[in-house]
């Protein structure tokens, strides 16, 4: 499944300050963030629901016969913008704000009631800063958050560790966005704000965090990735790099020396056009792979599939009650959107496009291009090597890697250190080591009862 960037309702932009304005008008213009989350597989999804004027947690389970839900409540309701977030397993990722502290605990079921198990919080002193949850990982296994302070970024791993949230890496500069470039969880793109411009960099996890360039069409333009496949390659784009000032879509395919494409059937002057979802499993033609898009507009919201083959936008009604943003596109190229109603709380529509034409390609007149093709070579996505492994955590099994073919290992690839944490007292500090605290500021804290390592649940 495709792994796409979502900005959470619950960051916190401080624009006061000109230095974060432009990261600040981006990310409030771009569409609310997704309904629900899936996980990558497209196995659960979770959502924040609303019954009577109370949030909380929901689980729905979509890998069955048919989809189902699970209510996840606590014992008080959650605040409005809380994030959640599903693990491979079935567990629920739900983070918490209070008084500048950000807390994370494991949800799931215990038959009537909700189970919770306390991970341990993230906090940061610095006023301005903010924390949200990444798109869920590969595997399904880790869940990562990604914290930003006034001059640098840092990336935690805040679900699947054995000792509680740990820091991974630091990146100079005020980070958005959030795509996975591979099937592993090693390969992070971010969108940089540095500078007085955006320009997307590769973050690799399993080598302390090293920073490489991914993106750059011009030196004035600000470019940003929304989403990836890793099995075609294929990237969506958003740079105003044809148009100085005024960002459009486009597509490029990763490791490719072409430029990036800007058609024309993707410019809207009365529309935000998102895209949520890419086709996977084509593996050789990525230009054949249907994207789902979100298209919000003066008549309403509704959904428009396209490929990169095709000149034109396929617009389709959306179901009612669906949860915008969400979903996902099928091998065999259906798109299944979740929605919930009054009468049905818990559904999936399924709908299909017309297949491209085989002779799509030899009839497509030239797009517009950019000056300049993007460096996407440059990213350090050859030549890599299964992530060495990783210290067993209770919340979760470490996952299985199969051995790097001959030829491809990288040499002296380091494991990300772990710290251990002090003795738990009530909001006792840890250790101020590599794992549990950033030199941007953020710093673990260890909460009395909290249980970084558990016995995972069975799937239900």
């Amino acid at each position: 499944m495709t792994v796409c960037a979502t900005e959470s309702a619950a960051d916190h932009e401080n624009t006061e300050n000109p230095e974060h304005v432009e990261n600040a008008d981006h990310e409030n213009a771009r569409a609310g963030r997704p309904g629900c989350v899936i996980t990558a597989d497209g196995a659960y999804a979770a959502r924040l629901a609303l019954d009577g004027g109370c949030w909380f947690p929901e689980r729905w389970t979509l890998d069955g016969p048919e989809p189902y839900a699970v209510p996840l409540p606590s014992h008080q309701p959650e605040e409005p913008g809380t994030e959640v977030l599903p693990m491979g397993d079935g567990r629920v990722l739900i983070h918490r704000v209070a008084v500048g502290r950000h807390s994370f605990s494991l949800l799931y079921p215990t038959g009537p009631g909700t189970g919770e198990l306390p991970l341990g919080a993230v906090e940061c002193p610095e006023e301005g800063s903010r924390l949200r949850l990444l798109p869920p990982a590969p595997g399904g296994e880790y869940a990562y958050a990604l914290a930003v302070g006034r001059g640098s970024t840092a990336v935690w791993l805040v679900a699947g560790g054995a000792f509680g949230p740990e820091h991974l890496a630091e990146i100079p500069g005020r980070c958005s966005g959030g795509v996975w470039l591979d099937g592993t969880g090693r390969m992070l793109a971010l969108d940089r704000f540095q500078d007085g411009r955006t320009k997307t960099v590769v973050v690799d996890l399993e080598r302390g965090g090293e920073v490489s360039p991914l993106l750059q069409i011009a030196e004035d333009s600000d470019d940003r990735l929304l989403l990836a496949d890793a099995d075609s390659g294929l990237l969506l784009i958003r740079s105003d790099a044809p148009s100085p000032g005024r960002p459009r879509l486009g597509w490029g395919v990763l490791g490719s020396t072409l430029p990036v494409r800007f058609p024309e059937c993707l410019r809207a002057s009365d529309c935000a056009v998102t895209p949520f979802a890419i086709q996977p499993g084509q593996v050789l033609t990525p230009e054949r792979c249907a994207v789902a898009l979100r298209i919000d507009g003066p008549a309403g919201t509704w959904v428009g599939i396209w490929r990169p083959v095709e000149r034109q936008v396929h617009h389709l009604p959306a179901p009612e009650g669906w949860l915008a943003g969400a979903g996902l596109v099928t091998e065999e190229g259906v798109l299944r959107l979740p929605y919930a109603t009054r009468g049905v709380p818990c559904g999936v529509a399924s709908l299909e496009a017309p297949a491209a034409p085989v002779d799509a390609e030899s009839a497509r007149p030239p797009e517009r291009v950019t000056a300049r093709p993007v460096p996407l070579q440059q990213a350090p996505l050859t030549g890599r090597t299964a992530p060495p492994a990783r210290q067993d955590g209770r919340d979760g099994p470490v996952p299985s890697t199969p051995a790097a073919p001959p030829g491809t290992a990288v040499p002296g690839v380091p494991a990300v250190p772990i710290v251990p944490v002090a003795p738990a007292f009530p909001v006792a500090r840890a250790g101020r080591g590599t794992g549990g605290r950033s030199p941007g500021g953020w710093e673990r804290v260890e909460l009395a009862g909290a249980r970084p390592g558990h016995p995972p649940t069975a799937r239900t």
